[in-house]
């Protein structure tokens, strides 16, 4: 189904909508979401064209965003700007998106950002500025057994889920609706423990998309569903909102449809879009650019 009008409306069904996200963003309720998982763009054309040391250090004091808050967050943010001008295009590409992020959240939700290993650090600094260290949960690695393999280095075959939840005393999760997944020791447990498997930790052992499987959409970036419906299921209820606005293939909403969640996926890409509808079609109210 496909519209140009619609808005979003908290008792209703689930929208796929093609735009800029920030432009959608902020007609979008305050605390709406219960979930919000973001994939962006991976700044994968940085160059280290500028190295400067620097004798900044960490404030003293008591706070929950010592050392990031204030001016010390904006000395951090002007030395990585220093150290590489394509970062710092990318930080004020990613903040504005991260500050509506925020907002959305439910008192009770919770942030999953994915992000390659040449970002996490520096986003990272800017998620503690904008929630608060104290709200960081979990650093989930995402770890895979495919591609080319490097002779010059270890081959990287992992990427990083940064976790932040907007209050760090009242939260929602629950481990016990996570699907659960084989010992890696079956033997070492007892039967009935090897037959029901083992909650997760912070380190994901998935596959990726086969390349010849049948979840393939072919959207180069796709993320299994698999991989998602994890973040879902610990981090929402059903009936619960959900929330990606760098959909790409619509992975979060794929997760949604089969944990009885709700979604918003927005997207830029019309690419994505066609993507959505034939894969999200049915679920969803798919509203395009006018």
């Amino acid at each position: 189904m496909s519209s140009r009008s619609a808005v979003f409306d908290p008792s209703g069904g689930s929208l796929v909508i093609e735009g800029d996200n920030l432009e959608h963003l902020g007609s979008l309720p305050d605390g709406s979401f219960a979930m919000i998982y973001l994939d962006p763009p991976f700044n994968t054309g940085r160059a280290q064209r500028r190295v400067r040391t620097t004798n900044e250090r960490r404030p003293e004091g008591d706070g929950n965003r010592v050392g990031f808050a204030g001016r010390s967050y904006h000395t951090v943010r002007e030395t990585l700007a220093q150290y590489d001008d394509t970062f710092a295009d990318y930080w004020e590409f990613l903040h504005p998106r991260i500050v509506e992020a925020h907002r959305l959240l439910h008192r009770t939700g919770t942030l999953y950002l994915h992000l390659d290993y040449r970002e996490v650090h520096y986003v990272k600094v800017m998620l503690d500025a904008l929630f608060g260290r104290d709200c960081f949960l979990n650093e989930i690695i995402w770890a895979y057994d495919y591609g080319g393999r490097s002779r010059r280095r270890w081959p990287t075959k992992h990427e990083t889920i940064l976790v932040y939840v907007k209050d760090a005393r009242d939260y929602h999760f629950d481990a016990e609706a996570v699907d659960r997944e084989p010992y890696m020791a079956p033997g070492l447990v007892t039967a009935e423990k090897a037959a029901r498997g083992k909650l997760p930790t912070d380190v994901w052992w998935h596959t990726i998309v086969s390349p010849t499987g049948r979840e393939r959409t072919g959207y180069p970036t796709q993320k299994p569903v698999g991989l998602v419906r994890r973040m879902v299921q610990a981090s929402s209820r059903p009936g619960d909102w959900v929330l990606d606005f760098f959909a790409g293939s619509g992975t979060l909403g794929a997760a949604a449809v089969e944990t009885d969640r709700r979604f918003v996926c927005i997207d830029s890409s019309a690419q994505a879009i066609e993507v959505m509808e034939r894969r999200l079609g049915a679920h969803a109210q798919v509203l395009r650019r006018p």
